[in-house]
């Protein structure tokens, strides 16, 4: 591939960036249950309501009885709006405009869980906590830098976990993932009225545009699948006060498909390798009276390994191709929430959240509109029966607008896009768990 050309790369950091702003840093889902959603996912890794206590923490099986099963979904609107110039020889030409860039989804879940024995209990996890989509539309005029993007991500997660005595407990699993997604560049369906000038004295370029306008320069559609491990333990200090940790390891995912647009000529088989980043949780949970608990949770997240993108398309380039340097930096996240028990049956949620951008202000472009992420978050559990019970959560996120700025050489002649994101999420989640 050649720098001097628009490359499907460089749609695929503008995707990834974007996702930030949905939900987590990166295009990271924290959403793998409601119970958790009402209380901005604090204290995970170290509470077990009920099933799906296992994807933050396999250790909290241990603390499941009998056989139980908990699914649910959640319902995320994303609104992501982006606005700036897009200038053509240091000259700026026009100010354009996309909004509603990122699509709305429902991510569900299902948990299971089986008590063994007094000290061993066995769960499977089905859930993602990867993906995003995003589509600027043809009326945008910097869709040169990236018009579409999607990763979706499916993990089916086994796990075992041990009670090694009344304080302490660990648990593991392992994780099949299974990853899809495309990326592209386009032309806009129109040129900004400033350029007709140059179009009316160059023929031979109008009729270009005109033939090419709305087609894609550049896309790539690929899937994978890949393993990776999880593993956790719990700390019981009293009968009030617990601690938990969890490790979720790397995935690295080669996305394998077909590229094709203009600037390739024609359809030609690619790839692009793409690393799902290992995460770490510090969780605890207070007791502090019969009806009023509270539960903290730090997160980790290893962003810093997304340092550059490569694709390798071998008929079009002998060696895999540097296309962007990234420079993403390690992400945290701090959660406080609390829980009430106001009834025997009704438990009410709270819960708020702080999540740093992946992305220092030097390095963030249009590509990586990264930026610190606030949570408000609301939830209740009702308990219909003895075995019954359900949960729904509901999240406001505010996202900090962040500047951004690109450019490249068409030709031989710079043009770049210096504009801003802007936007916020909001998240409704419902969740159903029984136990035999």
């Amino acid at each position: 591939m050649n720098k001097n050309k628009i490359t499907l790369s460089l749609a695929a950091a503008l995707a990834l960036g974007f996702s930030a702003n949905t939900t987590a840093a990166g295009f990271q889902l924290a959403e793998y249950s409601a119970t958790g959603l009402g209380r901005a996912f604090a204290g995970e890794a170290a509470m077990a309501d009920n099933a799906s206590a296992q994807f933050r923490n396999p250790a909290m099986l241990t603390y499941l009885q009998g056989t139980q099963i908990s699914t649910g979904a959640i319902y995320v609107d994303p609104n992501i709006d982006v606005k700036g110039d897009l200038s053509i020889a240091g000259q700026k030409v026009a100010t354009t405009e996309a909004k509603d860039i990122a699509h709305s989804a429902v991510i569900p879940n299902f948990y299971l869980s089986h008590q063994l024995n007094d000290q061993l209990t066995a769960g499977l996890a089905i859930a993602t906590n990867y993906g995003m989509e995003t589509e600027l539309g043809g009326d945008f005029y910097a869709t040169l830098f990236g018009n579409q993007a999607m990763i979706k991500t499916v993990e089916i997660n086994p796990n075992l976990a041990y009670k090694i005595n009344d304080q302490f407990s660990i648990g593991g699993g392992v994780r099949y993932v299974m990853g899809e997604g495309h990326f592209g560049a386009a032309l806009p369906n129109s040129l900004p009225a400033t350029l007709t000038p140059m179009l009316q004295s160059n023929p031979r370029l109008a009729a270009m545009f005109g033939q090419l306008r709305g087609q894609d320069l550049k896309y790539m559609e690929g899937d994978d699948t890949a393993w990776g491990w999880q593993l956790g333990t719990a700390w019981q200090i009293s009968p009030s006060h617990r601690v938990g940790v969890n490790y979720r390891s790397a995935v690295d995912l080669t996305l394998s498909g077909e590229a094709s647009g203009v600037l390739y000529g024609a359809t030609r088989p690619g790839s692009m390798d793409l690393t799902l980043p290992a995460t770490a949780e510090l969780s605890s949970f207070h007791q502090l009276s019969d009806k009023f608990a509270i539960h903290t949770s730090l997160n980790w997240t290893d962003w810093s390994s997304f340092d550059k993108l490569e694709a390798t398309i071998p008929s079009y380039s002998a060696a895999p191709d540097l296309i962007k340097e990234e420079n993403w930096e390690d992400n945290y996240r701090i959660a406080l929430g609390a829980t009430y028990q106001y009834t025997n049956k009704l438990a009410l949620r709270t819960g708020i959240a702080y999540d740093t951008s992946a992305v220092n202000d030097k390095h963030r472009t249009q590509t990586i509109p990264e930026t610190d992420r606030t949570w408000l978050s609301l939830g209740a559990g009702y308990q219909w029966s003895s075995k019954l019970s359900f949960d729904a959560g509901f999240t406001y996120i505010f996202a900090k607008d962040a500047s951004m700025e690109e450019s490249e050489n068409i030709g031989n002649i710079p043009v770049s896009f210096k504009g801003e994101t802007s936007g916020s999420v909001w998240l409704l989640g419902l969740q159903a768990n029984y136990r035999f």
